[in-house]
């Protein structure tokens, strides 16, 4: 009857939702409830800890619970993937607390490091530690936003330590020394949301893991690793592949026995306007979120960027405040969050959402992970978030405590949406992914034996054994060009300057550019450096809680933009132009008159303009930039057509650049269904005749330098890949192609050529020739 009631609310909500919206709504599937199975607390678990949980409500764990802390307690590296709301947190607090308080005197406690992709993340850790209460246990953040003394009492005397991979990989590990009380009794390391970590980012914390462990190593400590992730493919094997361990070293726990209300989850797609115009995914989320919150709903809305969620945000306020419906302010119910927050913002959000004051919230991805936020009513996640495992973590925001839970996935204009609106299986039925990250990538792994090399010297006999088989090759290169000194005994580092500055975590290639506004000074946030010339430069416009700023000036030298606040009623989008060039081949296939690469390249990028458009679409005008050329050596996918192929097929000479260029849109747009990726951490190009390959090329590159795995992982699943790409396209209701299909909302030559019909013309060539038999 509960069951019955919960799906019951929940579809009354989503009726609410859609009056007068009716034919957004192409899909809905109840996903059933899941009963608890409870275990008994270990025969290990301290009595004060079973007390503060006890005290919390919780009288027994979760049989997953149990399985992960006992493996953490035999000494075994143990990786907990389940979904949200599954009590990972209890599970390593119990294995680590445990560890701590098995030696009763202070002065040889053994202590307890836990690593979160985020600030607020970590934060939230400590609240939740300090409301457990155990005695015993001195738990402390120390990251960047921890003043001098904090960190100074953390070092000397906290037992159970709460960073990030950037505070261990700047500041702890280069200054090991002072640290050497806590990392010599270090007996268990909690590496929390560890599926974040893929890509770039995911190889560069496997460098920083294996430095911890080298240093523990020196220090005679040989730390438990208790990974906690969403549910993701082969979670051993990412695991042992990110902390650096042998293969069968990392046991996996994953069969997740926490309850679990019904999830109404509907699949949506916007409506069409009266003029005509197809509502945007920005739009028609903050419809949704403004009326979850008119309905005494509370609710977030998962975003793309940083823009959307201010947009999405504003959007929704203006329409709570023409409804005049609303018991509160709409700036007191609604507001935004996303990473360049000041700190005392972000936890100002986190407490108002927590305690209800906060109705509605417009979020990035900064709220997809740990943070213990419960008793939402419904989740709108506007556009795909990259893998299947991060829809299910926001999805998962939703229903707790029983509660009737409601989950909205909306479109955008793009191919992936529309292709998995039409084709629900796709997101509901299918397991989610395995993470990709390649810890071998020389542009990673070279900074981070820079890094170790300054810590402790490197030496012949453990290079091999702490960072893999072309970690040897990679230092007689560093050494060649005079960042390390080889001499018999090793590789060492002899500047005066910090070797961890070399080697950028994110992956955004330096400092990130602060946004200054002009005339007070004060910091509005901040941006990738990657992304700088394409989202601040001069004329672009910039959001910050609401309120849009100019952009007057960009510094990349100096790492800075400067804005001032005005009122306009359009948004810019900055145009570039690109070139690829071939390094060097790693792999290829032949089909006849098709060839199938992967490989090195070196892309060349420049934005030479920029559009201010209005929200409608309209176009204001464009102009110029004066920005410098961008380049990246990265790794690629790419593939070639015979002209005879081409012409065989009713593609003539003139049609190729269009159908290659659309072909290579939709490709782009639907590899993030295949490899744990977003569409923004890809690049691509597209001739008719490539100076390299003298054939139709078509190019999809990784957006990092070195390259992420992305382009390799498509190289490997090329067939399901293009096949998915082809019927995205001609599934497509549009006659000429449209951000539904062939359309890019990053394409730096305005989406021109486009040829959506000879765009499938060409991909069946592929499909046809790779499915014609073993490659040559």
């Amino acid at each position: 009857m509960e069951e019955t009631d919960g799906v019951s609310q929940a579809q009354g909500i989503l009726r609410t939702l859609s009056e007068g919206r009716s034919e957004s709504m192409r899909h809905v599937r109840v996903i059933p409830a899941r009963e608890a199975a409870f275990a008994d607390w270990p025969h290990w678990s301290p009595p004060d800890v079973v007390a503060a949980w006890s005290r919390r409500g919780v009288s027994r764990p979760w049989v997953h619970q149990v399985s992960a802390a006992d493996l953490a307690h035999e000494g075994r590296h143990v990786v907990l993937a389940t979904g949200t709301s599954s009590g990972k947190s209890l599970a390593f607090t119990l294995a680590a607390m445990a560890s701590i308080l098995s030696d009763p005197d202070a002065r040889h406690q053994p202590t307890a490091l836990y690593l979160a992709p985020t600030k607020a993340l970590a934060a939230d850790q400590l609240r939740a530690l300090d409301e457990l209460d155990v005695p015993g246990i001195r738990a402390a953040v120390c990251d960047g936003d921890t003043p001098a003394d904090e960190r100074a009492w953390a070092r000397q005397h906290a037992n159970y330590l709460i960073t990030n991979p950037d505070m261990l990989h700047h500041s702890i590990l280069p200054g090991h020394e002072y640290w050497s009380r806590f990392l010599r009794r270090l007996g268990v390391v909690i590496i929390d949301e560890a599926h974040t970590y893929r890509g770039v980012f995911g190889a560069h914390i496997s460098c920083v893991v294996r430095r911890l462990r080298r240093i523990c190593q020196h220090y005679g400590a040989d730390p438990v690793f208790f990974l906690a992730s969403a549910t993701i493919a082969q979670p051993a094997e990412s695991a042992r592949r990110l902390i650096g361990v042998d293969a069968g070293q990392v046991t996996a726990v994953t069969d997740d026995e926490s309850p679990r209300p019904p999830v109404t989850v509907a699949l949506w797609e916007p409506g069409i306007e009266a003029d005509g115009e197809q509502r945007s995914a920005t739009s028609e989320t903050a419809r949704l979120l403004a009326d979850l919150v008119l309905d005494d709903r509370q609710a977030l809305a998962f975003v793309r960027s940083r823009r959307a969620a201010e947009s999405v945000a504003a959007a929704a306020r203006d329409r709570l405040e023409t409804s005049g419906s609303a018991s509160a302010a709409p700036d007191d119910c609604i507001a935004a969050y996303r990473g360049g927050y000041l700190p005392e913002e972000r936890r100002d959000l986190e407490r108002r959402l927590r305690d209800g004051s906060l109705r509605g919230l417009a979020t990035t991805s900064a709220l997809e992970m740990g943070i213990d936020i419960s008793g939402l009513d419904a989740v709108v996640t506007a556009g795909w978030p990259g893998t299947r495992a991060s829809l299910w973590q926001q999805f998962g925001r939703a229903g707790r405590a029983a509660a009737p839970a409601l989950a909205v996935f909306v479109a955008r204009d793009d191919p992936l949406d529309t292709y998995l609106v039409g084709h629900p299986e796709a997101v509901l039925d299918r397991p989610v992914e395995a993470t990709v990250f390649d810890p071998d990538n020389p542009y990673v792994l070279a900074p981070h034996l820079c890094a170790a090399a300054q810590e402790l010297a490197l030496t012949p006999d453990t290079i091999d054994t702490w960072f893999g088989p072309h970690a040897r090759s990679v230092a007689d290169q560093l050494a060649a060009d005079g960042l390390l000194r080889a001499r018999g005994s090793g590789w060492f580092w002899t500047s005066r300057d910090r070797a961890s500055s070399l080697a950028d975590l994110r992956g955004s290639g330096g400092a990130p550019v602060r946004i200054v506004e002009e005339g007070t000074g004060r910091l509005l946030g901040t941006v990738d450096p990657a992304s700088a010339c394409s989202s601040v430069h001069p004329g672009a416009v910039y959001l910050h809680q609401g309120v849009t700023h100019i952009v007057t000036a960009l510094d990349l030298d100096e790492a800075v933009a400067l804005a001032h606040e005005a009122p306009v009623d359009h948004f810019t989008l900055a145009r570039s132009i690109s070139d690829i060039r071939v390094i060097a081949e790693s792999e290829r296939s032949a089909f006849g008159p098709v060839s199938l690469v992967t490989g090195d390249v070196e892309v060349t990028t420049q934005v030479v303009s920029f559009q201010r458009k209005r929200f409608n679409g309209e176009s204001l005008g464009e102009e110029a930039l004066d920005l410098p050329e961008q380049q990246l050596l990265t790794r690629a996918v790419w593939w070639t057509i015979d002209d005879e192929a081409l012409e065989a097929a009713g593609i003539e000479p003139g049609a190729v650049p269009g159908a290659a260029h659309a072909a290579e849109h939709a490709a782009i747009g639907m590899l993030p269904l295949f490899a744990t990726c977003d569409r923004w951490d890809l690049g691509g190009v597209s001739t008719a005749r490539h100076i390299d390959t003298d054939a139709a090329t078509i190019f999809v590159y990784d957006g990092f330098p070195g390259g992420a795995g992305f382009s390799a992982h498509g190289f490997g699943i090329a067939p399901d890949w293009l096949s998915a790409t082809r019927d995205a396209i001609a599934e497509c209701h549009c006659r000429e192609g449209c951000p539904s299909c062939v359309q890019s909302p990053k394409c730096g030559n305005g989406n021109n050529p486009l040829d959506k019909a000879k765009a499938v013309a060409l991909l069946d060539i592929v499909l046809n020739a790779i499915a014609g038999g073993a490659p040559a």
